[in-house]
This record gives structure tokens, C-alpha cells and sequence, in this order.
């Protein structure tokens, strides 16, 4: 495989898609019991192929699975550990309108750790054997970090009898995501995303006030965090590309942190052992792109500068600019184009159509194609 044929590639996209009518309806059947497991598992099939050819026909070259059988992007993989219970969560501000109306009332979800971490089975290891059974291109599964397991709780979400020292917990839990991570290379991984939505909330001054209240040093949970990854990926396969995917907030078009990426950036670039990165840059909310200047050479770098939090298509012209102005601080070679996040992160999804999420990723396939030719 030539570079430029390496992930994370030049037209991007970070791994949800709107559900189809179909598969919302199955999935209300399924709830009510009226279709069984492997009913609505031949819907979400289906459901898939159709997602895998529309991604392939617009020229992309990472393809999901659109997360189609995931009611949460988190809580259905983290809730598949042994030892992890779902919980709602307490955070203010679950969700600010991106547009200035009225803020989205949510219990965010939060985890707490039971007894002893174990993975009993594998979390998406069958579903991504059928991705990578339909699809031409490269498969690429997206899942969520482990710091979600402790971000929102700390060591209040542990229990003290299965866990009374947190450096053995994080040890569990790296090695649960090494398991899995074998089990995907095993089945064919070769491109792997870890969502981590934490370091780009630790940038929010409100958010690092919350991780206080919880009794945790937001100055020191970004290197505790990239530890924790990086003991979960470091028997990855050479063939297998690790990028981390940043963002702050994406419920049904909602959004929940602000503040750009200066208090994390160091760490994230230097100290977490990735390949790539898909990083939020729609909005102001995101700042500026200085923070890149700690990017070091090597690592490939998504900017995420199409929104999917509305149907308003970006002008070409508009993200080319951005584009070049990041090749400021960074060389160009090492940059790619993507959404700032996927676009139903949940099973509601943002409040944009399915032509609006073609348009907009057929734009970055074209911009792409322009910017590196």
C-alpha cells in the first residue's frame, strides 16, 4: 500500500451516519417485540450495504458501517465490559443549540465500574467481520475511548472493593481494549479510530471545573489519558493505523464544550502514540489552529472543517483558505479534510438530511482532490 493510499486519508469522515427510515423503524419493532435479534440484524445488514455503496460511489476511501447497530456511539461498546454499568449522568449543560436556540435538555450518559473489568466476548469484533466482508476500500471502525469510563465519575465510578487502587483499574481496562483490539486485527482491522471526547472537553474552563467537583487535577487527566491509550494500543499490528478523533459534543446538532485545543495540545500530539488525528474545527468554538505547531512529523492530521451539525453547505473555496492557512503551520502533506464529527452520533441524529450528509461529504471527496493532487 502506497502512502498516499494509507489511512487516515485526504477525504475523511469520522464514522456515523443518519439512520434510514428502515432501520429506525426496526428498531421501534424490535423494542416492542414485535421482530427478534436476527430479524433486526438483517434490516441493519441491509442497511449497512446500502451505507458501504453510498460511501463508495462518492469516491471515499474509509468506510463505516455508520455505527448502524449502536443506539449510542459509547455506551453500546462500553456497556458490552464486564464489570461497566450505564448510569445517567449529573454534567450541566448537557447540549447548547449550534445555532443560538433553545439548549437541548440531556442527562448525559455516564459509566460506573461495578467489579472487575473483563471482556467476555467481543464488543465489535463480529460486526465489523460483516464491514469488512462488504466493502471494496479500506473497513474502518470507530470506537469510543477508554477515559469515557472515568471522565464523568472519576474514582467515585469505581467501586472501592473490585478496584481500591486505580492504577490496577487502568490497567484492567487497557487490557480489555488490547483484547479487543487483537480480536479486530485478527479479523481484518487495519484502520481503527479511538473517539475521545474528553481531551477536547479539558479544554472548556467549565468542564475542567466539573472533572474539580469529581475530586480529579484536570491539569493532569490529559497524560493520564494518553497513558491509558497508549497501554491500549501498544501491541497494535505495524499494518493497523490508530488515529484519535477530538470534539466537543455532537447530540442531535448540539453541542456541549467551547475552547481551543492550547491546554491539551502538547500532550495530544507528543505523548499520545497515534498515527492521525480527526480534530473539530467548524466553529470559533474550536480556536485556531496555532495548537498545530506541536504536530510532529510523521502524523497525519483530519481538519475538521465541514460541519455536521447543519444542513448549510460549505463554499470550496471557503475550506480550501482554511485549509491553506493551517499548511501555514503545518506542511500540507501532513493534512487531510473531514466533518468535525459524525453525523448521528446517536440514533436521532443531527438536523440535516441525507442529501445534506451526501453533499457535504462529496465536497470534501472533491475539495480533497483539489487540495492534493
Amino acid at each position: 500500500m502506497s502512502e498516499k493510499d494509507k489511512p487516515p486519508f485526504r477525504a475523511d469522515h469520522v464514522g456515523s451516519l443518519l439512520r434510514p427510515p428502515e432501520l429506525l423503524q426496526a428498531r421501534e419493532k424490535k423494542q416492542k417485540g414485535e421482530i427478534s435479534d436476527a430479524e433486526l440484524r438483517q434490516v441493519e445488514d441491509r442497511c449497512i450495504r446500502d451505507a458501504v455503496k453510498m460511501q463508495e460511489d462518492i469516491g471515499l476511501q474509509g468506510i463505516t458501517d455508520g455505527e448502524y447497530r449502536r443506539t449510542l456511539w459509547h455506551a453500546d461498546f462500553l456497556s458490552r465490559i464486564e464489570g461497566v454499568v450505564v448510569k445517567e449522568g449529573v454534567l450541566p449543560d448537557a447540549g447548547r443549540d449550534f445555532q443560538g436556540g433553545d439548549d437541548v435538555q440531556r442527562s448525559p450518559t455516564r459509566f460506573e465500574t461495578t467489579g472487575k473489568l473483563r471482556r467476555a466476548r467481543g464488543l465489535e469484533t463480529e460486526n465489523f467481520k460483516f464491514l469488512k466482508s462488504v466493502v471494496s476500500q479500506t473497513a474502518k471502525l470507530s470506537i469510543p475511548s477508554p477515559s469515557l469510563l472515568h471522565f464523568r465519575g472519576g474514582r467515585g465510578a469505581v467501586d472501592k472493593q473490585a478496584y481500591p487502587d486505580m492504577g490496577e483499574y487502568f490497567a484492567d481496562l487497557a487490557r480489555v481494549y488490547r483484547e479487543e483490539i487483537a480480536g479486530l486485527a485478527e479479523a481484518g482491522c487495519a484502520y481503527l479510530q479511538i473517539d475521545d471526547t474528553n481531551l477536547a472537553y479539558l479544554c472548556d474552563p467549565k468542564m475542567r471545573d466539573n472533572a474539580k467537583k469529581i475530586g480529579e487535577d484536570p491539569d493532569k487527566l490529559p497524560a493520564l489519558y494518553a497513558t491509558l491509550i497508549n497501554d491500549c494500543i501498544k501491541d497494535r499490528p505495524p499494518a493497523m493505523t490508530v488515529c484519535t478523533h477530538l470534539c466537543r459534543g455532537n447530540f442531535a446538532s448540539a453541542w456541549v464544550a467551547e475552547g481551543g485545543y492550547d491546554p491539551v495540545a502538547e500532550v495530544l500530539f507528543n505523548e499520545l502514540k497515534v498515527d492521525g488525528y480527526f480534530l473539530e474545527f467548524d466553529s470559533p468554538r474550536a480556536g485556531n489552529f496555532t495548537p498545530l505547531r506541536y504536530l510532529p512529523p510523521g502524523k497525519r492530521l483530519n481538519l475538521g472543517l465541514v460541519t455536521t451539525k447543519t444542513g448549510a453547505l460549505e463554499k470550496s473555496d471557503d475550506l480550501k483558505r482554511r485549509i491553506d492557512e493551517a499548511g501555514r503551520i503545518v506542511p500540507l502533506d501532513q493534512l487531510g479534510i473531514s466533518p468535525q464529527c459524525g453525523f448521528s452520533s446517536t440514533v436521532l441524529g443531527n438536523k440535516l438530511t441525507v442529501q445534506d450528509q451526501i453533499a457535504k461529504l462529496k465536497l470534501i471527496v472533491d475539495v480533497a482532490k483539489d487540495m492534493w493532487r
